[in-house]
């Protein structure tokens, strides 16, 4: 029995120089588990065995995967990402899903979101507003044209209206400051993504009432009409605490003839819901406008929750998609695939998919990777152990044929 105990013995070494060896080979791999080589005992089978029963050495048990954390290193590369916590990115590889906490990722030449071996990285998509689709996880692809223009549809400002201001009664003129109280302007956008300025007049007609006219590019237009060289006033009026009592929300018309040729006729919601009337300076609280020009896509930016976001040269961001993670109740029971990758196996269990900073899912590093979780120091000394233990059973069975040879002498 001797010899099987060595051979035995050597068996087990080598297989943990292998595995000691594998972990140092990918102590650069991005996203990279350390494994552990596991060994049990042998006995022989023996009817009567006992107490001074002698095993017959040792085998490998399992070789298991220790998916501790790795260290987060910060990249160049915006679609980059780093999981920080539980979870794995969700691969599709031709409709053959696997798993990896490897977050290098780019995209190809048809905007898709892909990996180094080209699989693809799925998530939840978004429409074309920017709404997350929560529904089955599909192939990301990214936005990589230009964004079309979108013509203003509302605008929003709250001002404060000065109570103690004086009432006009000259005719509202846009050349003469006299004939208005207040004035305030904005951007707004035509369907060619042209941009105009809005301006507000506020003429205080009565103690708590006010007419507001509009003029895009410095012509005075008819709220109704759009059309120029009318004076139209949109009405404004307040009780006795400043709070506006009129709807304060128009239609504003704007006629193509105002804008330019060969752009369509602009009709946009005017807001003024948040304004008041109190005992202090005229001020502009809040505005807002939906419209914008045409843009170039500027870049991508990824949030802890999973949300992929366009970046536009017109200075719009949208949400385009959202990644997804999966985690698994029993990590380890997951098949090494290679390239990074994992397969579930009924050991693991189903994959439980979701996005990021949900459940037991962790969250997300934009341009960052997590680092192998391999110990060089420790592998260093675990290499130097098993070259002892190697050295050990070599020499059992060095001794064990000694006595073989003293007992062929006699």
């Amino acid at each position: 029995m001797g010899f099987q105990h060595g051979l035995s013995g050597l068996k087990a070494a080598s297989a943990k120089l292998d595995v000691t060896g594998n972990n140092i080979a990918n102590a650069n791999t991005v996203g990279f588990k350390q494994s552990q080589a596991q060994f049990a005992d042998v006995y022989a089978n023996a009817l009567g065995g006992g107490r001074n029963q002698i095993g017959i050495g040792t085998q490998l048990a399992a070789v298991a995967q220790e998916f501790n954390q790795g260290n987060v290193t910060p990249t160049n590369n915006p679609l980059d990402v780093a999981i920080t916590g539980n979870g794995f990115f969700r691969m599709d590889n031709n409709g053959s899903i696997s798993f990896t906490r490897n977050g290098q990722f780019h995209l190809d030449k048809d905007g898709f979101l892909v990996n180094a071996s080209n699989y693809n990285v799925t998530g939840f998509g978004a429409d074309a507003s920017g709404q997350i689709i929560p529904n089955i996880p599909v192939n990301l692809r990214l936005p990589t044209a230009d964004m079309t223009p979108n013509p203003t549809t509302s605008f929003m400002t709250g001002v404060n209206l000065d109570a103690r201001a004086d009432v006009v009664t000259d005719p509202f003129n846009v050349a003469n400051p006299d004939t208005y109280t207040h004035s305030t302007s904005g951007e707004i956008f035509d369907s060619f993504g042209n941009s105009h300025i809005l301006n507000l007049y506020f003429q205080k007609t009565a103690a708590s009432t006010w007419g507001v006219y509009t003029a895009v590019d410095g012509t005075v237009v008819d709220p109704s009409t759009g059309l120029s060289g009318t004076d139209s006033p949109i009405t404004l009026s307040f009780n006795p605490s400043g709070i506006m009592t009129s709807t304060g929300s128009s239609t504003i018309n704007v006629a193509a003839s105002v804008l330019g040729a060969g752009v369509s006729p602009l009709a946009f919601e005017l807001d003024l819901t948040r304004s008041t009337q109190f005992g202090s300076k005229f001020g502009v609280n809040v505005m807002s406008q939906d419209g914008f020009a045409s843009g170039r896509l500027a870049g991508y930016s990824i949030s802890d929750d999973g949300q992929i976001r366009a970046s536009y040269s017109n200075n719009v961001t949208r949400t385009v998609g959202q990644l997804v993670l999966a985690g698994f109740s029993n990590p380890n029971g997951l098949k090494p695939l290679g390239s990074n990758q994992w397969g579930e196996t009924a050991e693991s269990g189903l994959p439980l998919v979701g996005t990021p900073e949900t459940g037991v899912l962790g969250s997300l590093q934009s341009s960052a990777v997590e680092e192998s979780n391999v110990d060089l120091t420790t592998e260093l000394v675990t290499l130097i152990m098993t070259q002892r233990v190697y050295q050990a059973n070599a020499k059992t069975i060095e001794t064990q044929d000694a006595v073989m040879q003293t007992i062929m002498n006699i």
